[in-house]
């Protein structure tokens, strides 16, 4: 299925049912009083976050949605039936803008978790609602509100505990297949990885966390060049940035150029991902021998003047991988109880 994070629909709430004027006839019933009933409230808007969903693309072919009409009331003080709800289901993870304002109108980050966005119109009433003691046959009935209308920007944001970055090629999507279940395409050429895969690490029978491998940048991603920045959006929930590096390549300043060239392009983009925590992460150390994987990983360490956590492994062998994983669940164990309130609540 093709994979779409972001679309634009309108949505728009049903119509209220207009009210009834009508009057009492029955036989041997003189002088019958008015009874007509209200009608019925138009339909909602809602949406639905559903789990088994990772992706926008039904609403690529079916950008305009409506509820239901309220119906109107009728004689004998009928009240007319409510119009039915417009339920669209989204992924996990989806955020809702309002187009004409630009309100975020909500963030669906749990399943089940539902978010009108649009209401429907209220009921007209009916003449009955008129009757006084010196009005006794009201003549008058209101019609239903309209629903509101809103365009809607919809995007989806994974939910992920850890992000992988680094240039094309890097061995991402090689690290995620061999610490996880997915199973990313992987090939000795750029851009193998088109869109965000997610993988579950399992560390031990009660333990797990989610990393999403986010396709690679390059210099000038925040122009547009390559895939973009586009993807980049995805990264905004994890708590952890991997950033992993090819040390496999023979140019000494390469993996250092490679570095600046993400790290700048993070830096256009800005919005809080740059200032998450990063993790130094050194691949492809089986392309060297022992001796000159560790001369190497020196030297670029020394070069980029990194002071933060630093792992080196092979991907495709599985060295350091273990530790790495480990040492990842120990940090969000620590970051959940951090953020933590103290009632117990997740904050915003």
């Amino acid at each position: 299925m093709k994979f779409v994070d972001e679309v634009r629909i309108r949505v728009e709430a049903g119509d209220g049912g207009n009210g009834c004027v009508s009057f009492r006839r029955e036989k041997y019933v003189p002088f019958g009083g008015p009874d007509g009933g209200d009608g019925g409230d138009g339909g909602d808007v809602i949406l639905d976050a559903a789990e088994n969903l990772n992706t926008l693309v039904d609403f690529r072919f079916h950008a305009v949605h409506r509820a239901g009409r309220g119906e109107k009331g009728g004689g004998a003080n009928c009240t007319g039936a409510r119009g039915e709800d417009c339920v669209l289901r989204v992924p996990v993870g989806t955020v809702v803008h309002d187009l004409a304002t630009g309100e975020k109108l909500g963030d669906l980050t749990v399943a089940g978790q539902r978010l009108m966005v649009a209401r429907g119109g209220f009921h007209g009433l009916g003449n009955t609602r008129f009757k006084s003691s010196t009005n006794r046959a009201p003549q008058r009935a209101t019609p239903g509100t309209p629903g509101e209308k809103r365009d809607l920007l919809l995007e989806l944001r994974l939910i992920a505990d850890v992000g992988l970055l680094g240039l094309p090629n890097a061995g991402k999507s090689s690290l995620i297949r061999a610490i996880s279940a997915a199973k990313p395409k992987v090939a000795d050429y750029p851009f193998t990885t088109l869109h965000p895969n997610l993988g579950v690490v399992r560390v031990d029978d009660e333990q797990s966390f989610v990393v999403a491998d986010i396709p690679g940048l390059i210099e000038g991603a925040a122009e547009g060049a390559g895939l973009g920045v586009q993807f980049l959006r995805h990264l905004a929930r994890t708590h952890l940035l991997l950033h992993v590096l090819d040390v496999g390549i023979v140019s000494d300043d390469e993996p250092i150029s490679a570095f600046a060239k993400v790290d700048a392009e993070l830096a256009k983009w800005g919005q809080g991902v740059d200032l998450k925590p990063r993790w130094l992460v050194l691949n492809k150390l089986d392309t060297w021998t022992a001796v000159e994987a560790a001369a190497r990983c020196d030297e670029i360490i020394a070069a980029l003047g990194w002071q933060g956590p630093v792992y080196r492994i092979s991907a495709l062998r599985g060295d350091g991988l273990r530790q790495m994983v480990f040492d990842i669940m120990s940090f969000l164990e620590r970051a959940d109880t951090e953020y933590a309130e103290p009632d117990g609540l997740s904050p915003d």
